[in-house]
């Protein structure tokens, strides 16, 4: 028996054989060739061939697993015409006379590497998007069939060293009983995935693959993280409890579906979900959401050649306000540029996106973009309770901006005769440590802050998370981070206003009980993670949880503050 540690990626456990997951040699060498245009035609041919696929993974992935997993493989027949991509692959045929195998395998490096040297989550994604497009181009090249997930017809776990967006999406959880990586992480486009479809993961296990046979008995624990090879039989009964345990866990939650969220001691909070597109509110009705707390508009400006008119953005925003309800719906206006790119905008390259133009300031400048969105909210807004959200606010300034186009906006389409609501709550996320410092200014101005801690943790303590040489850096429980959240709470608090939280720190089981004790008003997370938030707010007292911060924010390290919540959550 061996036992593997990971990262837990997608919650559950599974018993199954497992499935070694093996790609074909793609390895290639530089030849010369006689015929120019005959290779470039091959490298065509087989570049139309991957289209023709790729649509069909698109297609299954928009049935099975919804609109904003879909768009990935939209990126990815960007990528396939992209003239700078496709472009460079042609000319270096043509220029070097070189097989087409050897100048896609040239191109895809350089891409990869410039993309991988950025250091960012997002550019990271994009390399791998350019390995998963690259290496099914070059299998129809070399004339090789590359493994296909969706003719798996036995109950497995897949072993990897990676799975590629395209093969999760064609993974079918009637077989597919869970997967295990060498690599990846909880943000990799393979663990998003795996939690859309309900089946364990773990990931980042460092070299399981080498360690597995096909056909060994495994359990894979996507609770703990933890791959079991070959396990004994006291082993398999100690994880079949473990399993029901989960399962009763999860009945006892769905109980909850339609109660509201309140604590032991009858302090009521909101628990509301983060979503990308329309087609996720089934998920947040599914898992009582009580309102949305993050709606990612950038969504409908991905994975297109175009900006989304008016038209389109307003049947969006239109659909989520009517799905929901007399509930609140958080929309954050357009968070992208610098490390997000979109191909039809011409945005300058920076050494250091994250710190650059994005967000709130590629708005103010572009100012017709941002109009167009602004108009398409107001007029969506009488379908429903609508919250207006500006990301990456650093001075109060760059607020007054965004709410002065936007109340001329209104003006505009009053004077057109468009009714448009006199409800709207207009706020701010908290992500740049400047803002969270002077909360009390920003309280006088602003409906509401969300506190996003993805970017707050990272800003404060100056460390990429996806950096493996200072993540451990990135420390939410850092009792610096705690002050600031403690101080953008209390000052939203002292001036009438509320304050929600939308990184993934709101739906932690480690930071609910400090939150509450903070007094957040709204936790907002992934849909399926509400129904145990919910369940573990019932059981905690706010008074005991206050008790808790005030030790938590005089702690000396991260360790201290995580030993005094499992004191306190006892």
């Amino acid at each position: 028996m061996l036992e593997l540690k990971g990262i837990a990626a997608s919650q559950g456990i599974s018993f199954a054989k497992a499935y070694i997951f093996v790609e074909p040699n793609l390895s290639v060498s530089e030849k010369k060739i006689s015929n120019v245009s005959e290779e470039v035609a091959k490298f065509d041919s087989a570049v139309e061939i991957s289209k023709k696929e790729l649509s069909i993974i698109k297609d299954k992935a928009l049935e099975n697993l919804g609109a904003d997993k879909a768009a990935i493989f939209e990126a990815h027949l960007l990528i396939l015409d992209d003239p700078e991509f496709i472009g460079t692959v042609r000319t270096d045929i043509e220029s070097k006379e070189i097989n087409a195998e050897y100048a896609l395998k040239e191109t895809s490096d350089m891409f990869v590497s410039m993309f991988e040297a950025m250091d960012n989550e997002y550019m990271k994604e994009r390399a791998a998007d350019i390995r998963d497009v690259s290496k099914r181009v070059l299998a129809h090249l070399l004339g090789v069939d590359l493994p296909n997930p969706s003719l798996i017809d036995e109950e497995v776990i897949v072993i990897a060293e990676d799975l590629t967006p395209s093969d999760t999406a064609q993974l079918n959880k009637k077989f597919v009983k869970g997967f295990a990586t060498n690599i990846g992480g909880r943000t990799s486009h393979s663990a998003i995935m795996a939690r859309s479809l309900e089946i364990p993961a773990v990931v980042g296990t460092g070299n399981i693959t080498e360690q597995i046979n096909n056909g060994d008995n495994l359990i894979i624990d996507g609770l703990d993280g933890v791959v079991v090879v070959n396990p004994t039989e006291d082993v398999v009964a100690h994880y079949e409890q473990k399993l029901a345990d989960f399962e009763a866990k999860k009945v006892e939650w769905a109980k909850l579906l339609t109660e509201k969220t309140v604590s032991k001691d009858g302090h009521e909070v909101i628990l509301a979900a983060n979503i990308g597109t329309p087609a996720d509110l089934e998920g947040v009705k599914n898992n009582g959401g009580e309102a949305i707390g993050l709606y990612r508009t950038e969504f409908l400006y991905m994975g297109r050649d175009q900006l989304p008119t008016e038209e389109e953005q307003f049947e969006a925003y239109k659909t989520v306000l009517e799905g929901m309800g007399d509930k609140p719906v958080v929309v954050r206006t357009l968070d992208i540029g610098g490390d997000k790119e979109l191909p039809y905008l011409d945005l300058p390259k920076e050494m250091n996106p994250f710190l650059g133009f994005r967000a709130i300031r590629l708005c103010l400048e572009q100012k017709d973009l941002f109009r167009t969105q602004l108009r398409a909210l107001l007029r969506a807004s009488v379908y429903g309770k609508l919250c207006v959200m500006f990301p990456m606010i650093a001075t109060l300034q760059e607020f007054r901006d965004a709410k002065s186009m936007f109340l001329e906006e209104k003006d505009k389409l009053i004077a057109e005769g468009i009714n448009v609501s006199d409800d709207i709550e207009l706020g701010i996320m908290v992500e740049i440590p400047s803002t969270a410092v002077i909360a009390d200014l920003f309280a006088k101005e602003v409906d509401f802050f969300s506190i996003g801690t993805n970017d707050l943790v990272q800003y404060t303590m100056a460390a990429d998370r996806m950096s493996e040489k200072v993540s451990y850096l990135y420390q939410p429980y850092n009792p610096a981070i705690l002050r600031l959240i403690k101080n953008v709470i209390e000052a939203s608090h002292k001036e009438g206003k509320w304050t929600g939280m939308c990184g993934e720190m709101g739906g932690d089981p480690l930071a609910i009980p400090l939150l509450l004790g903070m007094g957040l008003d709204e936790f907002s997370m992934s849909a399926t993670s509400i129904l145990q938030a919910r369940s573990q707010i019932k059981n905690l007292e706010v008074p005991k949880m206050k008790e808790l911060v005030e030790k938590a924010i005089d702690c000396s390290t991260t360790e201290e503050v995580l030993e005094l919540v499992e004191k306190y959550t006892k």
